[in-house]
């Protein structure tokens, strides 16, 4: 039988041997983890009527309960990769996932939506910590034609993570199991998560961390402060009225991230490491890449968003049906995501990202005149769902091509830091998209014309798209082949593992 020998260079100088067939275990259990992130970033969406009604949620709140897990997530990400670079990926996934798993304990015993939005951003802290240590982990137990297999078998596999999360959400509240309602989409997560802790550390092998790796703290700090400065106001900006404080709070938001670009570039300057790669920050066409996924996947989680509390609030569906009413859109994007990533996007190269927001901006066109003609005495899912459908299908081209076009701008030893990145500003995009979508949403509903609120959230993402399309003529003509997209970085995982969320 083979075996795969690492040495655990501890000051106690022992050998661990790890039987080599377990390697296909060590996958399982990353895609599990990987997996539970996806679910709790999408399992709440259909929650709202239940914890307006046990918690007395407001819109606000309900905002911060699904958006706040995003934001911590994507604020720290690249800080938990460093993290698992010092203290040894192994010891930093346990950690994380122990963590994971007490505060889905956590939130699902809140007593209040106070605290229950302190254990989601606590949650998304776990998180951000937990999911970087993934892609180092596979690295090190697989090599060559195996690692491609791994990273082939990711992508779709995660992918149902983001489809089924709305499913399994309406699917457990619904059926109010135990008298658990709401509380056990948390608890979900605590079978899962022990038996995955306890399969990690027992198979996953043991090796040590580089102590010698510096942590950059007030950079993580920095980022951390500037993108709460920036969902904050976002959040609370339409219940308060837009008052002064909340477009200060943007602006200082914008300085902040400035602050970060140049405190990165003085801490590389002075021999220390950096959270990001400076080198990504002079290259043009990443860093617009930066904004387009902020862009697209704001609109896209934002919209997402809109749908399910259209469903319930508008149409009184219950938590189960919205959950169901989010599978034309995921249908459609798994055909554009397979269109686009078997071939299209290799023969047609940035064209891809061209016309997928064009197919998006016509599905939105279509279901903005779904919704004109609506009956609400006879309404069902299928009434939109050729719109929905249609915006699902421009989306996953998109999502199946983006970030290899913008990796494509970086250089072959940058592209560990620079796919942590691009997933972190996909999570804190999302987060934004729900602030901004949300409190478009809940402007009309407020009037009882919720067909209008979801009007307005599709003039949002048209002019997001407008803007994402024109971003898209700055990048790359040519993507960056899928086995040359992970880097030997410890970062989080790429797109396919995050978009369909």
């Amino acid at each position: 039988m083979e075996v795969l020998t690492v040495r655990d260079p501890s000051p106690t100088g022992e050998e661990t041997t790890e039987p080599h067939r377990w390697r296909w275990l060590i996958l399982a259990v990353m895609i599990i983890a990987e997996i539970m992130d996806l679910l709790d970033a999408s399992i709440v969406n259909v929650a709202g009527p239940a914890l307006e009604e046990s918690l007395g949620a407001s819109s606000v709140g309900l905002q911060w309960v699904i958006g706040g897990y995003a934001l911590t997530m994507g604020a720290g990400l690249v800080l938990g990769g460093r993290l698992g670079d010092r203290y040894g990926r192994r010891t930093m996934f346990l950690l994380g996932l122990t963590a994971f798993t007490a505060t889905s304990l956590l939130c699902a015993v809140a007593p209040n939506i106070e605290s229950l939005i302190a254990f989601r951003l606590l949650q998304g802290t776990a998180a951000a910590m937990l999911l970087p240590q993934g892609l180092g982990l596979l690295r090190e137990n697989f090599s060559g034609p195996e690692l491609t297999k791994v990273f082939a078998i990711f992508g779709p596999v995660l992918g149902l993570g983001g489809i089924i999360g709305p499913v399994l959400g309406g699917f457990l509240i619904e059926g109010d199991f135990f008298g658990l309602g709401w509380r056990s989409v948390f608890l979900v997560n605590l079978p899962i998560g022990i038996a995955a802790l306890i399969v990690a550390a027992a198979f996953v092998p043991k090796k040590a961390g580089d102590r010698t790796v510096r942590v950059d703290m007030a950079g993580a700090a920095l980022i951390a402060v500037s993108c709460a400065l920036l969902v904050l106001p976002l959040n609370q900006g339409q219940e308060d009225g837009w008052p002064l404080w909340t477009w200060l709070c943007m602006a200082a938001s914008a300085v902040g991230f400035a602050l970060f670009a140049v405190q990165q570039r003085r801490t590389a300057a002075a021999d220390r490491e950096p959270l990001i790669t400076p080198g990504l920050l002079r290259k043009p066409a990443f860093t617009v890449g930066l904004g387009g996924i902020a862009l697209f996947f704001g609109g896209l989680i934002g919209t997402q968003l809109v749908l399910t509390l259209f469903l319930q609030i508008g149409q009184h569906f219950t938590a189960g049906d919205a959950g169901l009413g989010n599978l034309p859109l995921a249908v459609g994007t798994a055909i554009g995501g397979a269109v686009s990533g078997a071939f299209l996007a290799d023969k047609i190269g940035r064209k891809v990202l061209q016309i997928g927001p064009l197919i998006q901006l016509a599905g939105a066109a279509l279901l903005w005149f779904e919704l004109d003609g609506l009956d609400a005495a006879s309404f069902s899912i299928w009434d939109i769902a050729p719109g929905i459908t249609v915006a699902g299908i421009g989306a996953g081209m998109v999502i199946a091509a983006l970030f290899s076009f913008i990796l494509a701008a970086v250089d072959d030893d940058e592209i560990g830091s620079a796919s942590g990145v691009l997933s972190a500003v996909q999570a804190v995009g999302g987060s934004i998209g729900v602030a901004l979508f949300g409190s478009v949403f809940f402007a009309q509903a407020k009037t009882g014309d919720f067909t209008s609120g979801f009007h307005r959230a599709l003039i949002v993402q048209a002019c997001l798209l407008v803007a994402f399309l024109a971003i898209t003529f700055l990048l790359p003509k040519q993507g960056r082949p899928e086995d040359e997209q992970h880097g030997t970085d410890t970062q989080a995982p790429t797109d396919a593992q995050h978009a369909a969320v």
